[in-house]
């Protein structure tokens, strides 16, 4: 067909402005993946983007964060890059430098590096640093959790009365929370107020169900550290009072005596708890130590607490209860037996019964120091096994006791980093999937192939 002159030149100006709008297209598509960046993370638990827990610490870092990775490794170095980038979109101050270990020799010394594996990492923060395995999320995580914390965050567990020990490893012991708290920046340590004072630095002071009484001297050295606005963790189970019956005066309560049980066989089969003395929590009351608590909790021999006036002020503290046992429970005064029934005669009584307690309060002036800090906390549990070896692992157990650890120091906003399990990592299969798959891939792929190509030759052949 024969066009014209002005057809021509309509058809010059279509592909000119078709030309023009695809540039443009294209410059602007450039443009706004250069200012714009949408990921989307399909893996079963999320494990190639941050947790919350971890973007909340990055938000609440208020200086910059810097990575020195040391490697010569191709591999190694982009797999650092992906890693740093997931911080890098969260906190735009979070740098990285990669360094090679022979020719960056004297920041290598500065930073203590000893190659003894192909990468080394070290992580710098607010004028502190701290040398890492891997760049996992919780290494990186809980390594900016111990720069931030300040140096004064000594806390200090009461020994040589029967107290849980730190350092054991039985079911009884504490190691695992120690474990636990020296990963996250906590500086622990155990003191006999026998032989030492309290270090004037102590942030807390953790009394965890003392066997054996204190002396009246101790007693006193706990109570001037409390006047000094110190404050407390008191983990008290079922038992004596070891002299610490002026403690709980002094904060407003009082315990209950016996030891709560639980009378709901169908919740206690389906957690299962093997005995009614080991009290399931469900449900806790608003607080900064259980906003982010989502999963229950157990409590094994628990005793309750109760203010000694309800609605009332002791000493300026404030309390409020952070959970208590289920309705179904009570305060058992006649000992742990197989016919246990509620008997308020006897002096049992009926639940919901508070376990834990949060008290806090501004400290009065005192006339011997002028400098008190602006609040002081303390928290009080009728259980301490709930943090031994044998239960720390149950439920929200570890959790609620970092929160608690946290938010006694004033640490409000540092949470747990959560190791996320990776269930899609691995494929199992059984031994007839497994024999299916080799069917079909040795036996009936190979003969379809086979009757595929047959009928293709047959077909042409007959052409």
């Amino acid at each position: 067909m024969k066009l014209d002159r002005r057809s021509r030149l309509q058809l010059t100006v279509q592909k000119t402005l078709f030309l023009l709008l695809f540039i443009s297209s294209i410059a602007m598509l450039a443009w706004i993946t250069n200012h714009y960046s949408l990921q989307f993370d399909l893996t079963a638990n999320k494990r190639h983007s941050l947790s919350a827990n971890s973007i909340e610490l990055l938000q609440m870092l208020d200086k910059p964060v810097t990575v020195h990775a040391y490697t010569t490794d191709e591999v190694t170095t982009q797999a650092v890059r992906e890693i740093i980038d997931r911080y890098q979109r969260i906190k735009k101050d979070f740098r990285l430098r990669l360094l090679n270990p022979d020719i960056d020799i004297d920041q290598a010394r500065r930073d203590g590096i000893i190659m003894n594996r192909p990468f080394a990492f070290v992580i710098h923060y607010n004028g502190r640093s701290e040398n890492i395995d891997s760049l996992s999320e919780q290494s990186i995580s809980n390594a900016l959790l111990r720069l931030s914390r300040r140096d004064n965050q000594l806390v200090v567990f009461l020994k040589g009365h029967g107290e849980r020990d730190i350092d054991a490893g039985d079911p009884r012991g504490y190691g695992t929370l120690k474990k636990q708290l020296t990963d996250t920046g906590f500086n622990l340590q155990g003191i006999n107020l026998l032989e030492k004072a309290l270090p004037a630095n102590t942030k807390l002071l953790v009394v965890a169900a003392p066997e054996d009484e204190y002396l009246d001297g101790e007693i006193e050295k706990i109570e001037d550290y409390l006047a000094h606005g110190g404050n407390l963790l008191w983990l008290r189970d079922p038992g004596g009072s070891q002299k610490l019956d002026r403690l709980a005066t002094f904060f407003g309560i009082r315990f209950q005596p016996g030891v709560i049980v639980d009378n709901n066989p169908e919740l206690r089969k389906t957690l299962n708890i093997p005995h009614p003395a080991i009290i399931p929590v469900t449900g806790y009351f608003p607080h900064i130590i259980t906003s982010n608590i989502r999963y229950n909790s157990l409590f094994p021999l628990a005793r309750g607490i109760s203010p000694l006036k309800e609605g009332s002020t002791v000493n300026h503290w404030q309390a409020q209860a952070l959970f208590d046992s289920q309705g179904k429970s009570w305060t058992e005064t006649g000992g742990i037996s197989d016919e246990m029934t509620f008997r308020s005669e006897d002096g049992d009584i009926a639940g919901p019964v508070t376990i834990a307690v949060a008290l806090q309060r501004t400290p009065p002036a005192n006339n011997e120091t002028s400098v008190l800090p602006s609040t002081q906390r303390a928290v009080v549990i009728g259980d301490s096994d709930f943090l031994a070896d044998g239960y720390i692992g149950a439920g929200a157990n570890l959790d609620l006791g970092l929160n608690i650890f946290n938010w006694l120091i004033g640490d409000d906003s540092l949470v747990s980093i959560e190791i996320r399990p990776s269930p899609d990592t691995r494929l199992e299969l059984s031994d007839t999937e497994l024999m299916f798959i080799a069917f079909g891939f040795l036996l009936v792929i190979p003969l379809a192939l086979l009757l595929t190509g047959f009928r293709i030759w047959y077909t042409r052949k007959r052409r």
